[in-house]
């Protein structure tokens, strides 16, 4: 009994840890992770809730992650539509339930920590950027998105039905969705 037990006990935590694989060129990476997340925009509300599952590469000189949203789903808030307050944009209203789905990627560059590439990733450790920067560079390790590309499409979206494409540099970024994407990060913050 003891030993089924043990048995199903290491079964369970090989599946809830998520695939780590180095590629000939030297990166690693880890994932897919589940991840649900609110998606806030240019006012600064949230304005959908995004779940997705993420991927991290880490280069070869350890320094840059590349993080994945694919098969990602969205599900719309009453309130503000994500661009409103950008510059030159008429406000929009969301209608609460509009569904879509989503697919982008971050470049982040780390500074301040050491990757560790024997860490060990589960959806609890790394189901979030912050997560993910800590427990593969350590505590003191901080970030910074330098570029986005997040692509939502969808109807019931308050703007027509039509898709939605941002992709800009974080100079930019800090200005127009400055509660999702506000520059530079310590490890131990949430996102």
């Amino acid at each position: 009994m003891v030993r089924k037990f043990l048995i199903v006990m290491s079964t369970c935590a090989l599946l809830s840890m998520a695939a780590i694989t180095a590629s000939a060129n030297g990166t690693q990476h880890y994932g897919p992770f589940m991840s649900t997340s609110p998606d806030s925009g240019s006012c600064g509300n949230n304005w959908a809730t995004d779940t997705f599952e993420r991927h991290f590469t880490v280069s070869n000189d350890g320094t840059r992650v590349t993080e994945e949203f694919k098969k990602g789903t969205f599900v719309t808030m009453m309130g503000l539509s994500p661009g409103s307050c950008e510059n030159g944009n008429t406000p929009h209203t969301n209608v609460a339930g509009g569904m879509g789905k989503l697919e982008g990627s971050f470049d982040i560059v780390v500074s301040g920590g050491q990757f560790n590439p024997n860490a060990v990733c589960t959806t609890a450790t790394c189901g979030t950027t912050a997560g993910f920067i800590a427990t593969v560079f350590g505590t003191s390790a901080s970030y910074n998105v330098t570029t986005y590309n997040l692509h939502y499409s969808g109807r019931c979206m308050g703007n027509g039905g039509h898709a939605a494409q941002r992709a800009m540099s974080a100079s930019s970024v800090f200005v127009r969705l400055p509660h999702f994407f506000g520059g530079r990060h310590a490890a131990g913050g949430t996102r």
